[in-house]
């Protein structure tokens, strides 16, 4: 089982996740929110490149 319901079940019964546990998870999410970020570029490549342009665009105006 994955997901919040896991997530709480876990810590409701055993021990704090480890870092590398949450590194894991973690890594995991970002390659899959990639992956359907690629999805969405292939399957709405108008909006995709909409997109890419107002992120760019924040990008040159943010104050570091």
């Amino acid at each position: 089982m994955t997901g919040p319901a896991a997530r709480s079940a876990r810590t409701g019964t055993d021990k704090p996740e480890s870092e590398a546990e949450r590194r894991r998870r973690r890594a995991q999410f970002l390659r899959d929110l990639a992956e359907a970020r690629a999805l969405r570029a292939r399957v709405q490549p108008r909006r995709a490149k909409a997109a890419r342009l107002r992120h760019a665009m924040r990008m040159r105006t943010f104050r570091w």
